[in-house]
């Protein structure tokens, strides 16, 4: 198993247990879902309930929660547009500084172009830290697949590194 962590601020982001995809060789967007956690019981790890156990989906006790944020204990933050590029500035010069020489072209050319994809679904976006809150680290991108409902997060690929567990 592989867990990718923040280059910055070593955070857990996510593992290869969930299903990802290299978007653009600049991005990693990875596929999460909601589940539900009951205090003290077991997790609903996101397969089908029958009926019965969909009508007791939400007892007393339970909520609903993004598994990737659950796993890795992501913390939701905010942004409005103009804090976000300045936030990225300096994300990207702090791991266009960790990148080998013969990956900062594709990197700053990547990022670039990602960066205003970002800035055009501005609105479409939920903003995440890792588990420490590092101002500096990376901050994750939730979004919606086409349909409306299924979530996903981007990831800098760059701003992570491979660990073999």
């Amino acid at each position: 198993m592989l867990l990718f962590q923040d280059i910055i601020s070593d955070d857990e982001m996510f593992t290869d247990a969930f299903p990802h995809k290299i978007v653009d060789d600049i991005v990693y967007e990875v596929d999460c879902q909601m589940i539900t956690v009951k205090s003290g019981a077991d997790v609903d790890i996101g397969a089908n309930p029958s009926a019965e156990e969909q009508e007791e989906a939400l007892e007393e006790g339970a909520s609903q929660v993004n598994n990737v944020v659950h796993s890795f204990g992501l913390s939701p933050t905010t942004f409005d547009k103009k804090s976000y590029l300045a936030y990225l500035k300096g994300y990207m010069k702090a791991v266009k500084a960790k990148l080998p020489a013969d990956r900062v072209d594709a990197f700053e050319k990547g990022a670039q172009g990602y960066a205003k994809k970002i800035v055009a679904n501005f609105k479409d976006f939920e903003f995440y830290t890792g588990k420490d809150m590092n101002a500096e680290g990376m901050v994750a991108l939730l979004n919606y697949r086409e349909d409306g409902v299924t979530p996903y997060f981007t990831f800098w690929k760059d701003g992570l590194k491979q660990i073999k567990l």
